[in-house]
């Protein structure tokens, strides 16, 4: 997306256009067009530049570069280009450099080349320069682009990488791992299934922002070029600026049609975008550039955010007005205003804040004046960027950046009662991916809605998605009985797997029932039930569309039988070792438990034990816990390679109680020493 709405902060940005221009100290950083001289003709040179290099052909490039000191002069230009926010331009330079050049790839050399790609929009590229920077220099790199890696980490899918870079991240800074957890599973699973769609109306560059208008209507930002004359540019990502436009409903699905601009009494040569509507549809709030006659900067020099105010009046848009809590010196923008009309939410990176960018309310007097703004507090606000608020009669929807989030920026709800908000939840896939997800708004039947996303396989840059809301009534209700009485059993372990994946886990209730809700349709589950003194069970169970699926579980009784079964081996194959303080699989272990598991696919007989273990360094307690969570990774792994969880018969974890050598506490050792004893062993038991 290439930000545009509320980037409030330079090193902050995620590299969306619409983030860029609603909320950021960049969002008319520069509004020199790239087609279009405004007061230098450097600017035309500049442009030439790019083209030129971008002309020459393989042969005529390399001998341009094999010239003396003409590398040094491309990185001076790269970094006069990122300098002025010319993103695009810097990341071409920066990529010709490091890319087909001998020059050394230094630190700032490469953080720059990884920020111009961020703040541009390209994760991948980004993920190529900050993976280098990170391999090259990992003592040194900053926190902020050490934030923005694991940022392009998410966003190209390599999630656990993200988690542990923002586990060493945490604690480098002394931060609790614990919230790590609770981030993790704080994600919504509501009883409702989601269908998005990508609408008709997206352009190939940045469209966003959605709001409700007069019923029918949704006005919305782009940064479409509707212009039959030359269009002026935004630089940060050589793109049009953007403006509001409208469109109408045409569907029960939300597809939009017949999109024209919104008012020129509103829409100016700079940005307008992320807006709201008063109840009665007559008042306009929206974000623009700070500017009067000409740009208007602060004292950082930078051309900040104000949130603006207009009136229909006689059939017409009035004049707009800047709100009272504005400032030059930072931004304000991303109005949003409750459905009795009394409040503003809006986002800000205003002295005293909590994070990057906070989400602030203000009340709305029936004079037309406003009260002092209010910070929502800690369940909603961040150290990261908390932004694009949209607020119904009980919750209040906002996108962030925080840790452990699926994308980017990701979208949350918060519910509401009494003026006070809860901890904010993440709503999950699809809403959520692995970019960024934001402008979420929903209608009053909490139905329907849309959303702004620059996931993969879009039409532009960022793109406007429709969501429809259906009771989601898929589920699996189990009851597990003994096979020789159909007695029910109750306190039975119920794990719920999905392709050889853990989804959930459940425990019988005192009749023997359990349940999970909330399934995909059309999907395969596996449900396994362990109880001490039963022989496992394992059903695959076909879920249908909304309907809940009964099944029956009949566990036979161990009676010793397994004390009886004659232990074939202890299988230990070479090198399942795990990394210090990790429980990750490594690419080296995978390849012996592979042996393994061939052996259990050909003797389809066999059962198995797993048995995990630590070094001595740390804490007893926290190896117990270690050692049991390498134990479920050995045995995660094993099962998504197709073979039966019934047949894993314990999967334990004990910690540092079974050295393989005299490295216990206090004594000294060699590392290799301590690797020796972070393992998993196996013993094969014959049926």
């Amino acid at each position: 997306m290439k930000r545009l709405i509320l980037l409030f902060s330079l090193l902050c940005s995620l590299g969306n256009y619409a983030q860029e221009l609603a909320l950021s100290n960049n969002y008319g950083a520069d509004t020199s067009s790239s087609k279009t001289v405004q007061g230098s003709n450097d600017n035309v040179s500049q442009n030439d530049f790019i083209k030129h290099l971008d002309g020459l052909s393989n042969k005529r490039l390399h001998r341009y570069l094999s010239k003396k000191g003409v590398s040094e002069k491309l990185i001076k230009k790269g970094n006069e280009y990122f300098d002025k926010m010319w993103y695009a331009e810097a990341a071409r330079v920066f990529d010709i450099v490091l890319e087909k050049t001998k020059v050394e790839h230094t630190l700032p050399l490469l953080s720059k080349a990884g920020d111009s790609h961020y703040y541009s929009g390209n994760l991948e590229k980004s993920y190529k320069w900050y993976n280098e920077l990170y391999q090259l220099y990992r003592d040194e790199i900053q926190d902020d682009t050490f934030f923005k890696y694991t940022q392009t980490l998410k966003g190209t899918g390599k999630y656990r990488r993200a988690a542990a870079l923002t586990k060493i991240m945490r604690q480098k800074r002394d931060e609790p791992l614990k919230e790590l957890k609770q981030l993790e599973a704080n994600t919504w699973k509501g009883a409702a299934t989601v269908k998005i769609k990508n609408l008709g109306i997206n352009s190939k560059y940045s469209d966003f922002s959605p709001m409700f208008h007069n019923g029918s209507d949704i006005v919305y930002a782009s940064a479409k070029d509707s212009s039959i004359l030359t269009t002026r540019r935004y630089r940060w990502t050589n793109q049009p600026f953007l403006d509001l436009y409208v469109a109408k409903t045409k569907n029960e699905e939300g597809d939009l049609f017949g999109s024209e601009k919104f008012s020129n009494k509103i829409n100016t040569k700079f940005h307008e975008a992320s807006l709201a509507f008063s109840p009665d549809q007559k008042t306009i709030y929206f974000t623009r550039n700070n500017y009067g006659k000409r740009l208007k900067r602060g004292k950082n020099g930078i051309n900040h955010l104000k949130i603006y105010r207009s009136q229909w009046i006689n059939g017409e848009w009035t004049e707009a007005m800047e709100l009272p809590f504005n400032s030059e010196n930072y931004s304000t923008g991303h109005p949003a205003i409750s459905t009795d009309g009394k409040k503003m939410y809006f986002v800000s990176d205003r002295p005293g804040g909590f994070g990057e960018t906070d989400i602030y309310v203000v009340d709305i007097y029936d004079n037309g004046t406003y009260s002092e703004p209010k910070n929502l507090g800690r369940t909603i606000n961040t150290e990261a960027k908390e932004m694009f608020p949209y607020v119904t009669e009980n919750a209040l929807y906002f996108s962030s950046n925080r840790a452990m989030g699926l994308g980017g920026l990701d979208i949350y709800k918060s519910d509401a009662a009494d003026q006070m908000f809860s901890v904010g939840i993440n709503l999950g896939e699809p809403i959520n991916s692995t970019r960024d997800d934001f402008s979420y708004i929903i209608d009053s039947s909490g139905e329907k809605g849309y959303f702004a996303s620059n996931r993969k396989g879009g039409k532009g840059d960022d793109d406007i998605y429709s969501f429809t809301y259906t009771l989601n009534l898929n589920a699996i209700t189990g009851s597990v009985e003994k096979t020789s009485t159909g007695e029910a059993i109750e306190s039975a372990n119920i794990s719920l797997y999905q392709k050889g994946m853990l989804v959930n886990e459940a425990t019988a209730d005192d009749t023997g029932i359990y349940s999970f809700s909330g399934l995909n349709p059309a999907s395969d589950y596996t449900v396994v039930v362990k109880k001490e003194g039963f022989i496992n069970d394992s059903l695959l169970v076909e879920i249908k569309e909304n309907k809940n699926i009964k099944v029956t579980h009949r566990l036979k009784e161990q009676n010793e039988v397994l004390a009886d079964k004659p232990i074939v081996e202890s299988f230990e194959p070479n090198d399942v070792y795990f990394n210090f303080d990790s429980y990750k699989i490594t690419p080296g272990s995978a390849k012996e438990l592979d042996k393994l598991i061939a052996v259990l696919k050909e003797h389809k007989d066999l059962s198995l034990k797993i048995e995990s273990h630590t070094d001595a360094v740390g804490p007893k307690v926290y190896n117990k816990y270690l050692s049991e969570k390498r134990a479920k990774s050995t045995e995660a792994y094993i099962v998504s390679q197709g073979v039966d969880p019934t047949r894993i018969v314990s999967a334990v974890g004990y910690g540092e109680e079974k050295l393989l050598n005299d490295c216990s506490d206090g004594q000294p050792c060699a590392p290799g020493q301590h690797r020796l004893n972070r393992r998993s062993e196996f013993i094969i038991i014959a049926e």
